[in-house]
């Protein structure tokens, strides 16, 4: 069975702003196997999250090819085998917190029942159980994004995408939700993409590329 879950050729994506044509990646090519366990490293404003969101499907390439060989076409990511935690707010409002985690797998075809039993596991390992109830605007921005990762396990995928995913935690809960979060993504099986600029956050990825100025590197030393 194929284990290639992205493979993408010569990738790129411009836009124009101001007139100017801008560049946020060129020329990616890259592989992502099953269980693959990558950070990918770069400042701000270096292209990680427009490679996030093309490897998600959420964005579409200007030039290059990508494919999810293992998973099929583009409309067949979501909902289940790709999910992504978002940098910024991402939960919706109308929502409560059990609510917001559940709905992966309610979109997946699962019961209420067995929604609101893995969206309250997954509430419990992220230190979330009391704000079950909680709206999102009743919540901090560091529980809104520790519910996001407990939103984008929920629905067991194939390959998890995490933008900054302890930007606003402090180190040592940020800390304990990386841990928790590779846990979760060994239980589930899934393959693990992160963003950072964090090398704290990257030391538990064995796969380290780099991105600078929109250009992609793979050929980095994977930590020991």
């Amino acid at each position: 069975m194929d284990d290639v879950l992205v493979r993408a050729g010569s990738l790129a994506r411009t836009y124009v702003a101001g007139g100017a044509t801008v560049t946020a990646l060129a020329d990616a090519t890259f592989t992502i196997r099953a269980l693959d366990r990558v950070a990918l490293m770069g400042p701000s404003g270096s292209g990680k999250t427009t490679l996030l969101h093309l490897i998600g499907g959420l964005d579409v390439p200007s030039s290059g090819e990508i494919s999810w060989p293992a998973i099929g076409p583009v409309g067949t990511l979501r909902p289940g085998p790709v999910s992504m935690a978002f940098q910024g707010p991402s939960l919706l409002p109308p929502l409560s917190v059990i609510e917001n985690v559940a709905l992966p797998v309610l979109l997946a075809g699962g019961t209420e029942q067995d929604a609101r039993d893995e969206a309250s596991r997954l509430l419990d390992v992220f230190e979330l159980t009391e704000l079950a109830e909680k709206l999102p605007e009743e919540i901090s921005g560091g529980q809104q994004q520790r519910a996001g990762l407990a939103r984008a396990l929920a629905g067991g995928p194939k390959l998890l995408l995490a933008d900054e995913p302890t930007g606003q935690q402090d180190h040592v809960t940020g800390a304990r939700m990386m841990e928790e979060l590779m846990l979760e993504a060994d239980r589930v099986g899934c393959a693990v993409v992160i963003a950072t600029h964090d090398p704290a956050v990257a030391s538990y990825c064995k796969t380290r590329w780099s991105v600078k100025d929109g250009r992609l590197i793979t050929e980095v030393a994977a930590w020991a």
